[in-house]
């Protein structure tokens, strides 16, 4: 068994699908749009055929995001070395994301960083 794809609501669609294109080497599909409902959705993809829906719908509510709290907390995106992970971590924080931690070697063995993504959600950037 494997996890299909992973999906999240974002508020401003196009500027998510830009980051995750940007920063993180996803491809995008075409889009999808949905003219009874007014929803919008991109699949993007990654080189290790893992996917992630982005998505939204009108009048949707942005609540709070606390560091600290139940349900999916963060995404990892391995980027296969440890000058990768510094290398980028240097590139989103000099674009104006928020580190959070590292890069570091975590108490579990995994090299990597955390920062403020899109929208307030935390990417986690590893080997």
């Amino acid at each position: 068994m494997k996890i299909e794809h992973i999906a999240m609501y974002v508020t401003d669609l196009e500027k998510a699908k830009n980051f995750f294109v940007t920063y993180l080497g996803a491809v995008s599909n075409d889009g999808y749009h949905n003219k009874n409902t007014d929803f919008r959705s991109y699949f993007l993809s990654f080189d290790d055929g893992a996917r992630l829906e982005i998505m939204n719908k009108p009048d949707m509510k942005d609540m709070e995001k606390p560091l600290a709290r139940t349900g999916f907390v963060h995404i990892a995106f391995s980027v296969g070395s440890k000058e990768n992970v510094d290398a980028l971590t240097n590139t989103l924080k000099a674009d104006g994301f928020e580190v959070i931690s590292g890069p570091r070697t975590t108490g579990d063995g995994y090299y990597e960083s955390c920062i403020i993504g899109i929208e307030g959600n935390q990417i986690e950037i590893t080997i």
